[in-house]
């Protein structure tokens, strides 16, 4: 706590999570502090308190936690037995270790939705091509195999026809304590993102569920509210999110990936921090994810999550041929004086999600058209 009685958060991971929760922190007057691995990376560039380290270091994670009311992460990276040590330290870590560590392993994260009874696509822990086999015979070809902790952005994940490359797949070395995983493939209409956020003492709110565009394994787009759901569906999608962070004991954001065949939902994976699909909120939304997860963590009443025009938009910007992002603000703000854009200040790298385009209104159609636009303006992909 400072002297003038305003807390202080500190964010365990320097990326531009962390970054773009400075803004809310600082309308709200809470101090934040982030360790990063280097006085350039994304949040070090504009949180001024930073302590330099790696999220894998005790000594770094114990530097971090002094004078902080509470521990938040931009990653769900951190070992367990840390965050357990800093817990016996009297650190509040939010969300818990247990409750972190169905984002960290997605086997554990499969049991225990199983378990609560959330519908997932079936899936089986295996170690050799006959267990994919055996397992296609019920589930059918293709398979899914994920490692079970460690993979990210479409990391981690194949999509395997047959024994055979399952077999190459298996060949893979694993993270330390990761296991395979081979889960059904579903034939989706659509991938949907429910988000809630829940603080310490039970209050939850949910955001519009929003549909996801993913291009190769990387969030490419997001549509607030998905258009075309229907509302029984929609509220099924935030009732499974609230039922998550509620059973599981998530305290701050909670994202939940959703793939809808068009009959049911099928939980795909969790995060538990602010998420991607939920970047539209910074203009989108009466309060966004990364104000209510610091309201969240701690346990401040939380913000209304209701969109604040009919529709936002939201598409990333991905590193292409253009390496000075900046030169392309005179256009695209000249352009379209409407659009939001946040640049997360890294290097450029072909592939890589340097930052993302915002805008809202009335026609889901014009505001895509708007949006991709920007992007590829700043990829490089169009020159006019």
């Amino acid at each position: 706590m400072d002297r003038d009685g305003a807390p202080c958060v500190g964010i365990v991971g320097g990326g531009q999570l962390a970054r773009m929760s400075a803004a809310p922190a600082a309308a709200l007057g809470i101090g934040l502090r982030v360790l990063a691995t280097d006085p350039q990376e994304s949040a070090a560039q504009v949180i001024h308190d930073v302590v330099l380290g790696r999220h894998d270091d005790m000594d770094a994670l114990s530097r971090l936690a002094q004078g902080c009311d509470v521990i938040t992460f931009d990653h769900e990276h951190v070992p367990p037995a840390h965050l357990e040590r800093l817990e016996a330290m009297g650190v509040a870590v939010r969300p818990g270790p247990a409750a972190l560590f169905h984002a960290q392993d997605k086997i554990h994260m499969r049991q225990s939705l199983t378990d609560i009874g959330v519908r997932c696509p079936a899936w089986r822990v295996v170690t050799a091509a006959d267990h994919v086999s055996e397992f296609a015979e019920e589930a059918g070809w293709p398979v899914v195999l994920k490692t079970s902790r460690g993979g990210y952005d479409g990391r981690g994940v194949w999509i395997v026809e047959s024994a055979e490359q399952a077999r190459e797949v298996l060949a893979v070395d694993l993270a330390p304590g990761a296991q395979w995983l081979a889960e059904q493939r579903i034939d989706f209409v659509q991938e949907l993102s429910a988000q809630v956020a829940r603080s310490p003492h039970g209050q939850a709110v949910a955001y519009p569920v929003v549909r996801t565009v993913q291009a190769n394994g990387i969030c490419a787009e997001v549509v607030a509210p998905a258009p075309g759901l229907a509302a029984a569906r929609a509220v099924q999608a935030q009732e499974i999110a609230l039922r998550i962070a509620r059973d599981l004991n998530v305290t701050g954001m909670l994202a939940v990936e959703l793939f809808d065949d068009g009959y049911d939902l099928y939980v795909n994976e969790l995060a538990m921090r602010p998420h991607n699909s939920g970047h539209w909120s910074i203009e989108g939304a009466r309060t966004s994810q990364f104000e209510n997860h610091l309201r969240a963590v701690l346990d401040l009443p939380l913000g209304a999550p209701t969109l604040v025009a009919p529709h936002a938009v939201m598409i990333n910007i991905l590193g292409g041929d253009l390496g000075d992002l900046y030169s392309a603000y005179r256009h695209v703000l000249a352009r379209d004086p409407g659009i939001k854009v946040h640049l997360y200040g890294k290097t450029v790298r072909p592939g890589r999600k340097v930052g993302h385009v915002t805008v809202i209104g009335d026609d889901v159609e014009e505001l895509l058209a708007r949006g991709r636009h920007a992007a590829d303006y700043f990829a490089g992909v169009i020159d006019e």
